[in-house]
């Protein structure tokens, strides 16, 4: 794998589909040896995960890491919180946008960047129940046009 080889390990399509997303960051996440290991194989999860932001920092809770098999003593909880390493200018940009209202973070995606394990937040809108029925209906319409292309280029 080179330096700057990438591959995606967890990706959150839910939070598309509740949100938008206006900014994205790259954030390094605090973990232990056999949660890594446990990432290389492919065990996470972070469907269900949303960040918190308290005393300066950013925590990331919900994240669901298998627990190694080959680590008995040394595994830790699946879900425990995990502190999420940005910079002090980056916390402090996302916390300004927070405080606005309706503004949320959410891990988008989790991923290898070369050795690190590295996950994709997002700073997001919600989504009312209107605009996931003009998404789902676009994406219906789109799946339709390309079915009808294909047909037509096999008859």
């Amino acid at each position: 794998m080179g330096k700057d080889s990438v591959k995606l390990i967890a990706n959150n399509k839910k939070a598309y589909h509740e949100y938008f997303i206006e900014d994205t960051y790259e954030a390094g996440i605090s973990l232990v040896g056999t949660e890594v290991k446990s990432i290389r194989m492919g065990h996470c999860s972070v469907k269900e995960s949303f960040i918190r932001m308290d005393k300066g920092e950013m925590t990331v809770f919900g994240m669901h890491i298998s627990p190694y098999e080959k680590g008995n003593i040394f595994n830790k909880d699946p879900l425990r919180p995990r502190k999420l390493l940005l910079h002090r200018y980056e916390i402090n940009k996302i916390g300004g946008k927070i405080a606005e209202k309706g503004y949320t973070i959410v891990p988008l995606k989790v991923y290898l960047k070369g050795s690190l394990v590295k996950v994709e937040i997002g700073l997001a809108k919600g989504k009312k129940l209107y605009d996931k029925r003009a998404d789902i209906a676009k994406k219906d319409q789109r799946r339709e046009s390309e079915r009808e292309f294909k047909v037509k280029n096999l008859g």
